[in-house]
Order: structure tokens, then sequence, then C-alpha cells
């Protein structure tokens, strides 16, 4: 059984305090971009407008393919009431593209070129944590098999996903949110 704790009425997985866990892109290759699945990466209703405003900037990163897929279906779908990227042949997302072998977002390299000031959709950037609403949000780690190498490296720089994840948890939430879950990790 999982078991969670109530952060101003956000359920939080205790996984997401004690897993260690690091990205290893240059093992996984960016594994996150390219499942295998007919759902793409979750999206927020605001976060269409502000993809959509600064799309010119990031197809620029893209290959032909995506920018084609783009133009033809969009770059957003939804699914059984779910807003989310679409992506290519059930794999890719529309906006990855490839540093040599690693799968990488175009959003965020536009925004790493400080071309735009939208990092990328927020369930990308907390990842390893889903968000889910059950009357509330709900945080759990989402366990995935490619991302084992990250679990090892987690193990190598002593983070939590909780300490991995700082960032995209404050951005989602306050830094005073992240200061509880912290506390609660005995930080």
């Amino acid at each position: 059984m999982i078991d969670f704790n109530s952060i101003d009425g956000v359920l939080v997985s205790n996984q997401i305090l004690k897993t260690k866990f690091t990205c290893n892109l240059e093992v996984c290759k960016g594994a996150c971009c390219t499942m295998k699945s007919e759902y793409g990466a979750p999206l927020l209703k605001t976060e269409i407008g502000i993809i959509d405003k600064y799309l010119p900037k990031i197809k620029k990163y893209l290959s032909k393919k995506s920018i084609s897929e783009i133009d033809k279906n969009g770059f957003w779908e939804e699914k059984e009431s779910e807003l989310m990227t679409r992506s290519i042949n059930n794999e890719d997302c529309v906006f990855v593209y490839y540093d040599g072998d690693i799968a990488k977002c175009a959003i965020e390299k536009a925004y790493n070129n400080e071309e735009i000031d939208f990092i990328k959709p927020i369930s990308c950037h907390l990842f390893p944590i889903r968000v889910t609403d059950f009357g509330g949000d709900v945080l759990k780690y989402e366990q995935y098999e490619d991302c084992e190498p990250a679990l090892k490296k987690g193990e190598e720089t002593g983070l939590s996903i909780l300490e991995f994840c700082e960032k995209p948890i404050k951005r989602a939430y306050n830094n005073e949110f992240f200061n509880k879950l912290e506390n609660l990790n005995g930080k």
C-alpha cells in the first residue's frame, strides 16, 4: 500500500520523499519524451495558449516530421476529456528533437536559449511525479522501467525525487508548499 501525506489539501506519496532519483539522459536517451503510448504528455488548458503563442520559435528546433504533424493536426489533442500533446506514431512527442541519440524537448531548448519564458508543460517538468485529481491534487511517483538508470544515479547523487523536482514543485505549487514537503522529509 502506498502511503500519503496531506499538505495544504494536496496528497503526496511518501515515495516522492524517499525514492532516490536523478535523470541520466546518457543512458535512458530521453525515454520520457518517446514512451510508446497512445497518450501524450498531459497539458493544462492555459498551457495550450502559451505554447501556441511561442510555436513559431519552438518549430525551428523541430524535425520536418514534427512540423508536418503540427501543421496538419495541431500540437495537442483531447482524449477521454484529458488534454495532451500529440505524438508521432504513438511514440515521440511532437516537441521532440534529437541531440545525437538523446530525445530532448524543443520547448525547453527555446526556453534555455532565452527565446521564450515558458520552460515546458508542468507535467513534463514534474516528471517522474504525476498529478492526478481525486477531489484534489494527488502527487505520486510514476514508475517506468526506462527510468531505472535514474534510480541508480539517484543512489549515487543522494537526491530524492522531491529534491530532484524542487523547481517544478515550486513552479506548480509554491516555495512554502515545497518547504513543508522538505520538512516532512526531515530536511
